[in-house]
């Protein structure tokens, strides 16, 4: 797993996480919104991992 996919998937995390702290501790539908792009940031991160082509180790 490279820099940027585990990037992403800290982004995920991060932002399914404050929609959920946010949605749990005030009560405003507004933070579904985070759930949202969470998804779709994990999406992405799933997307990107699958066209990355695994290098060889031929040494």
């Amino acid at each position: 797993m490279n820099g940027a996919l585990k990037a992403a998937w800290g982004l995920t995390a991060f932002v399914i996480l404050v929609g959920l702290i946010g949605w749990i501790t005030t009560g405003e539908v507004f933070f579904a919104f985070f759930l949202v792009l969470g998804v779709l940031t994990a999406v992405g991160a799933v997307l990107t991992g699958r066209s990355v082509r695994k290098e060889d180790d031929h040494s």
